[in-house]
């Protein structure tokens, strides 16, 4: 009889479930993670970016916006100028607005002298900041 009962304890040792596997794939995948997430923090790096000034007016209207199109003609405020007149109208444009910088944006197809005319009347109407947009055509 005593026998009997020995066997039906030791049956119920059988159909425990074993944890200790379990426990270690656990572990193993706790420290996968901690060494990932170590590695994601030290590949970024730090930087310290200056603040944009808040300016009220648009970047639009703070520049003279100056066009040259293929057939060497010169575009200002949507206007077609004769070169000879663009320092007036950078001057006039530039006093409206001290602040601003004169933005040439040239043609593919356009040459340089006209580049270069432009560039000159802009430093003798008074503005040194100049600055060269790529266009399209």
């Amino acid at each position: 009889m005593r026998h009997h009962l020995d066997d039906i304890h030791f049956e119920d040792d059988e159909n425990e479930i074993n944890l200790t596997p379990m426990l270690d794939v656990v572990f193993i995948m706790l420290i996968f993670f901690i060494v990932t997430a170590s590695f994601i923090k030290e590949a970024g790096i730090d930087v310290n970016r200056p603040d944009a000034p808040v300016t009220e007016s648009k970047p639009e209207d703070a520049n003279i916006l100056v066009a040259i199109t293929a057939n060497d003609e010169i575009w200002i405020d949507r206007r077609l100028i004769d070169p000879r007149a663009v320092r007036a109208n950078i001057e006039r444009l530039h006093a409206e607005n001290p602040e601003g910088s004169v933005v040439i944006q040239p043609s593919k197809k356009s040459t340089n002298k006209v580049l270069v005319w432009v560039m000159d009347a802009s430093r003798q109407a008074g503005v040194y900041n100049i600055s060269l947009a790529a266009s399209q055509n």
